[in-house]
């Protein structure tokens, strides 16, 4: 990002203040600077801080926390446009109380999510990582063939969370042969795919748990112990959801007990740290929280960002983004991707 503001003189544009961490890169700001005044309080401190009260729409960059304290700093507050699907950074409960609407990235991040997901997917069944790792460590001519990997088509795939990017995994591995079931907050008329009502049976009737659903009180932890011991020894966890969606250390400690057969993971309960057990297991594929960065999500992401400013500014309404995304939008309560 700028170190200067290049709009930082036009007054004249409506203002919008940047909320991110200061480790945060910034790569949507170029075409938001054509729309409107960005007050980056990390690049460029404000002189007063009565401006912060003023402030009527604030754009959160990634997983920045917005908590209580953040909003009590921002009196005028009336919009939190988000940059991430996820919403769990965001004190809703607090937003929801003061009126102030949220919106997140709606369909920007799906397509890719959906087929990073697959890639982990393929990359456990097929050992694609070990593979790789045994052959640039000289390994193939000592000790002979990498063992065998496993077969993708006509898996039965337990899709937790068929919001719009379990839609989109459900998709592709549909196309492969899989066969697909899911568990949501509740059944969709829409969907023919086996739905059932709870984590549980649904990994017990499947080989595969793709994990994407919406980190909340109630989904924290969904994948428990009681959900790996039903999954079964040759199960495998996919997640690109949140790390806190699956008990981290049971998942180790079945991992390394050889009692499920494989995890393929972008998320992790403590990033960036990740615990050194999985670090050593073959059948393990991780990822740096990075399942949904490209550079068309983020002009799918602007896109989304710039027509729900516009919107607010417009005062017209924030239930319809570019690209065919909905933003949701605060008092009304939502749980996305779960359905």
């Amino acid at each position: 990002m700028a170190a200067q503001n290049p709009n930082s003189l036009n007054i004249d544009l409506p203002t919008v203040l940047i909320h991110r961490l200061p480790s945060f890169n910034f790569p949507i700001a170029a075409r938001l600077f054509t729309h409107f005044h960005l007050l980056d309080p990390i690049t460029s401190p404000p002189t007063s801080p009565a401006l912060f009260h003023s402030i009527r729409a604030l754009l959160c960059v990634g997983p920045t926390p917005v908590t209580s304290d953040t909003l009590n700093h921002l009196s005028s507050l009336q919009i939190v446009v988000g940059t991430s699907a996820g919403v769990d950074h965001i004190d809703l409960a607090d937003c929801r109380r003061r009126n102030i609407a949220v919106t997140n990235a709606g369909t920007a991040f799906s397509e890719d999510a959906a087929d990073y997901a697959v890639a982990l997917l393929i990359g456990v069944l097929r050992r694609v990582s070990a593979s790789d790792r045994y052959v640039r460590g000289g390994f193939w001519p000592v000790n002979g063939d990498y063992p065998l990997g496993f077969k993708l088509g006509a898996k039965r795939v337990g899709i937790l969370g068929l919001g719009s990017i379990g839609s989109e995994v459900a998709k592709r591995l549909a196309a492969f042969g899989c066969s697909i079931a899911y568990f949501s907050r509740k059944k969709k008329a829409s969907v023919s795919f086996p739905y059932y009502e709870n984590a549980i049976d649904l990994a017990a009737n499947s080989d595969v748990l793709i994990v994407c659903c919406a980190l909340t009180d109630e989904t924290q932890h969904i994948v428990s112990k009681d959900v790996m011991v039903a999954l079964g020894k040759e199960g495998v966890i996919i997640n690109v959801g949140r790390g806190p969606l699956v008990d981290e250390k049971q998942l180790v400690g079945f991992l390394v007990r050889g009692e499920l057969g494989g995890a393929g993971l972008d998320v992790f309960e403590n990033e960036p740290n990740v615990p050194k057990e999985l670090c050593e297991l073959d059948n393990v594929v991780l990822s740096p929280h990075c399942a949904v960065l490209t550079p068309e999500s983020f002009e799918a992401l602007q896109d989304v960002a710039i027509a729900n400013l516009k919107a607010f500014f417009s005062n017209r309404p924030l239930d319809k983004a570019a690209n065919g995304a909905h933003a949701l939008a605060l008092p009304v309560p939502f749980n996305l991707g779960s359905g």
